[in-house]
């Protein structure tokens, strides 16, 4: 054991697999040598308190506007301050927590200050159709998600780790069939190019592909299934980031893959394939945040400022540029932009319904249809059962809310809140939020643990913690049915590269 002049103790012994041991000093790697983690926490605190808890708030209620000062008013302002106050402690946590960032992250801007603005301003991007009294329900409802998501993580914290005389089973990527995955990610890649009109396309505009898909019968005979494109989309994108990000992880951490050509190149062509399926002019805007906060999380697992950045970065790009990134939606005669006297009006116009769909879901629920007792949830899981086969499969869940609200664009979102409530009601609404909350935290854990402790190239969780931080924007946005193809895709893709062993040899190394 070898002193640090800094006062710490540091260890020279070997590290996990044999390598040499991380220096420990007292100090966590904070990309800023010299400074200790304490003194750049505190700085950092109060300003980002005050920015999100007070400020931003605050600016929102000196905008001019009719909006009611009623107890939904006062439900959502503290609804927006509960959230701020838990992102800011998720940004200042010792150990990066990336799921939970992503879910309070969320939580802040679509569910808190977006919905505040829209109180005060009295103007809502999609019709509320049911009563006052069902909009308060729904900001308090929730609120009392958000409070049983803290308890569920809370739980997780509180459990006692697992202590075991021998070393546990990892899940790790097997060597060998990584390269299965890579090959399976070009082909899906290059049969998506070829079925979608070439990679030109994917430059031009979302309309012009949903044209080409179109008319090359991928939306079936009527138009009206996206069954085929779906897919062919999703094998598309999918294995391409997955096989980026393990190969962006393994490269990062071993100086044996930095020597291995095949690898280099590999992970050449696989940047050149993301930048034309992934990029974000011909994909959903939530998709693309999917693969920034993948990359970001996979490339910078230790980085406290990438953490931090992403986080408060984040909410200033979903309040002033995430609006107007839909550019490429239409083409050019079909695209019409916002026109807006202020930097609040874009958060009133479009995108931000997930209060007001919520709203409309608790309206429709007790209009008598009811609850649907896990129907919805079952249609999410056997997404892959074409409709011809299961007759009378349900509707994703904002389609099926927005036609009973009589829209007819019914590409409406319907958040995590709503998509519990009708199925199973409010016990299932709190107890799927407590449970979400403890799954989120193990995770969290988890990544902590293999990822920044261990350090093994090979942990399949540095990979999937990362996507799923990402991915949770889509899940709480919802429909779920919307979401659920995609992870059906990169399920498939983690059983073909998983293995799980307490000594695996063929792992990434």
């Amino acid at each position: 054991m070898a002193v640090d002049v800094s006062g710490g103790e540091r260890s020279t012994g070997p590290g996990p697999g044999g390598g040499p041991a991380r220096a420990r000093t007292g100090r966590e790697d904070l990309g800023t040598p010299g400074v200790p983690r304490a003194v750049l926490s505190r700085a950092l605190a109060v300003p980002l308190v005050v920015a999100l808890v007070l400020l931003l708030p605050g600016y929102v209620l000196t905008q001019p506007g009719p909006g009611l000062r009623d107890a939904g008013f006062w439900w959502q302002l503290a609804l927006t301050c509960y959230a701020g106050a838990r992102l800011c402690a998720m940004a200042l946590a010792r150990r990066r927590r990336l799921v939970q960032g992503a879910f309070w992250l969320f939580v802040y801007v679509a569910m808190g200050v977006a919905p505040l603005a829209q109180e005060v301003i009295g103007q809502v991007p999609t019709p509320v159709v049911g009563a006052r009294s069902d909009t308060v329900l729904a900001i308090s409802l929730t609120l009392a998600g958000c409070v049983a998501y803290d308890v569920g993580a809370l739980a997780a914290r509180l459990q006692p780790p697992h202590r075991s005389p021998r070393p546990r089973p990892q899940a790790q990527v097997a060597r060998r069939r990584l390269w299965l995955l890579v090959l399976l990610a070009y082909a899906g890649s290059a049969l998506c190019i070829v079925k979608l009109g070439g990679p030109a396309v994917f430059f031009t505009s979302r309309q012009d592909i949903s044209e080409t898909v179109q008319a090359s019968g991928l939306a079936g005979a009527s138009g009206d299934s996206h069954v085929g494109s779906a897919f062919i989309r999703g094998f598309g994108t999918v294995p391409a980031l997955l096989a980026l990000l393990i190969l962006i992880r393994w490269t990062s951490t071993s100086r044996r893959a930095r020597r291995n050509l095949p690898a280099l190149v590999a992970l050449a062509g696989l940047v050149v394939i993301n930048v034309i399926v992934n990029n974000p002019i011909s994909n959903p805007r939530y998709w693309f945040l999917t693969v920034v906060f993948s990359i970001l999380f996979t490339a910078f697992p230790r980085s406290p400022a990438v953490y931090r950045a992403a986080l408060v970065g984040g909410v200033v790009a979903a309040l002033l540029l995430f609006p107007f990134l839909d550019r490429f939606r239409y083409d050019a005669g079909g695209y019409h932009p916002v026109q807006s006297t202020s930097v609040l009006d874009p958060l009133t116009i479009k995108d931000y319904d997930q209060v007001g769909m919520f709203a409309n879901t608790l309206t429709y629920v007790e209009s008598g249809t009811g609850h649907a007792h896990g129907r919805q949830l079952a249609a999410d899981v056997l997404f892959f059962v074409p409709r011809s086969v299961w007759h009378g499969k349900p509707l994703d869940s904002g389609v099926l809310v927005g036609r009973w609200m009589g829209m007819t664009n019914t590409n409406l979102s319907s958040p995590l809140w709503a998509e519990l409530w009708l199925d199973f009601g409010p016990l299932g609404m709190t107890g799927g939020f407590l449970l979400l909350g403890w799954a989120c935290c193990r995770a969290d854990l988890r990544y902590a643990r293999r990822t920044l402790d261990e350090g093994r190239p090979g942990t399949l969780a540095a990979v999937v913690v990362p996507m799923a931080a990402g991915y949770s924007f889509i899940l709480l946005r919802g429909p779920l049915l919307q979401a659920a193809g995609r992870i059906g895709i990169a399920l498939v893709c983690l059983a073909l590269v998983g293995t799980v062993s307490r000594n695996p040899r063929r792992a990434l190394r």
